[in-house]
């Protein structure tokens, strides 16, 4: 299988080109720099149809698209917005107009997409079947599948991967709170009731590999282990893998001084579920589809107190 994969050297795009190649598939990462091997292909998220020439995109049998800014690197300044939104929006209308131009496209476009959607709904359980939230997140990624949409309609197998909070030793959110856990320094943020809809890196690409062979699969997929956890449950279970316990808590009115709105997401709460990926291969797709204590103790090995 030939797979293009847009932000191919972040953390998902790093482990699934890992995966695909272990499994002697091929990986053909967009890049913003000039290319640099064949297997990497120059792109221009802003242009309008991606700055790819679609000659340049024939034989591949599938498209992952993963690009965007992140989410929490620092306050959301009018600037920082219009990046989220632009990297996402602008990405995702260039790189489908490069793919609807194709006289071969690919048969399926895994379009990355994200739990936001949902907004804050309290805790309230919600799947792909419940509508959009509010607030900005919610509405770059209702806005971010629309503008994947043409793709579906030029008969393109779409599915919008809807992710959780992704938890991997290798980086993001676990990555960057590990060592303060480690020095014993884990903290509460706010009440810790809020619920977090998680999942495990090594459970992500599992599935993004699922998705790519399941045809019968489209549209809104929830990325999220089975047992979301409050982030108290959350704290609790990456102290004890790390070898410490939970003693300290941000309180919710710091964490809204220090980071503006963004705090909001972090003290909003909801649980996703994934229905349509339980009906499609039922738990199996998991391998940490456990409580987030087993899942944590798993990524992190026994070695984990002292390790990096």
């Amino acid at each position: 299988m030939r797979v293009i994969v847009s932000g191919s050297s972040g953390l998902i795009g790093t482990a699934l080109g890992d995966s695909l190649a272990a499994a002697g598939d091929e990986m053909i990462g967009l890049v913003r720099r000039p290319a640099r091997s064949p297997g990497e292909i120059q792109w221009d998220p802003h242009a309008p149809d991606g700055g790819i020439a679609p000659a340049a995109l024939d034989g591949a049998d599938a498209v992952v698209h993963l690009a965007g800014a992140p989410i929490a690197a620092g306050r959301w300044t009018a600037a920082r917005k219009h990046e989220i939104r632009d990297s996402r929006i602008a990405g995702t209308r260039g790189l489908v107009s490069a793919l609807t131009a194709m006289d071969h496209p690919p048969s399926v476009l895994l379009s990355g997409s994200a739990i936001g959607y949902y907004g804050d709904t309290g805790g309230r359980e919600v799947d792909e079947s419940s509508p959009a939230g509010t607030g900005f997140l919610a509405g770059v990624t209702r806005d971010w599948e629309a503008a994947a949409g043409p793709a579906q309609d030029a008969g393109i197998r779409l599915v919008n991967l809807r992710t959780g909070i992704v938890l991997s030793r290798r980086g993001g959110v676990l990555g960057r709170l590990l060592p303060l856990f480690r020095l014993g320094l884990g903290a509460r943020i706010g009440p810790g009731t809020q619920v977090m809809s998680w999942i495990m890196l090594t459970d992500v690409v599992r599935i993004i590999r699922f998705l790519l062979e399941r045809g019968d699969v489209d549209g809104p997929v929830n990325m999220t282990a089975p047992q979301p956890a409050t982030n108290a449950e959350f704290t609790s279970a990456l102290a004890a893998a790390a070898g410490h316990r939970a003693r300290l808590g941000i309180p919710a009115a710091a964490l809204q001084l220090g980071l503006g709105e963004v705090a909001g997401e972090l003290l909003g709460s909801a649980r996703v579920m994934p229905r349509r990926l339980l009906a499609a291969g039922g738990e199996s797709l998991w391998h940490s589809g456990g409580p987030i204590e087993a899942a944590l103790a798993a990524e992190l090995g026994p070695g984990a107190a002292g390790t990096g």
